[in-house]
């Protein structure tokens, strides 16, 4: 099944969290407010190889980040938890709780369909896409020991390498 991931409404047809999710970024506008930055959920539950831990990663396109720090501050700094921190490669992240959620936003001047966040994820769905439902099973395993998620398909693939890097060059069969 093909999903526009750049559309959150596929979760709501999702399981339990991913619907959970969808209710939390609707309620709150957090894709309207982003609206201008191109804002992409990615990781690991919109392709549901989530763990308990895992928080809602949010990434954008920010071409002026003093603008943007504005409005992260005007909008989400009443939250629980709210972090903010700029650093010297040109990005932006900011942390709050929204309920019980942790959502992380990473904000960078790379169009959002091009930053690795989203690239990596697309990746790990096809593979997902092409294996067994034990495959997907075995990635949460790893994840549940600790290990990340890139990390954690090269090591079932047999690649070898930065998984940062050759995870991308994977050609899915």
């Amino acid at each position: 099944m093909k999903i526009d991931f750049r559309n959150i409404n596929y979760l709501k047809l999702g399981n339990t969290k991913q619907r959970k999710i969808h209710k939390i970024i609707t309620k709150y506008q957090l894709f309207e407010i982003l609206n201008d930055y191109k804002p992409i959920l990615v990781g690991t539950i919109p392709i549901n190889i989530d763990i308990e831990e895992s928080d809602v990663d949010i990434i954008l396109q920010a071409h002026n980040l003093k603008k943007l720090t504005q409005l992260l501050l005007k909008s989400f700094a009443q939250f629980a938890e709210f972090r903010l921190s700029t650093f010297n490669n040109g990005a932006l992240t900011s942390n709050f709780m929204l309920e019980d959620t942790l959502i992380e936003i990473y904000a960078t001047d790379i169009d959002t369909e091009k930053q690795n966040g989203y690239l990596h994820m697309i990746k790990e769905y096809e593979i997902l896409q092409a294996r067994k439902d034990s495959f997907k099973m075995e990635i949460i395993k790893l994840k549940k020991q600790g290990i990340k998620t890139e990390p954690a398909f090269c090591k079932l693939l047999n690649i070898s390498g930065d998984p940062y890097v050759e995870l991308l060059n994977y050609i899915v069969q």
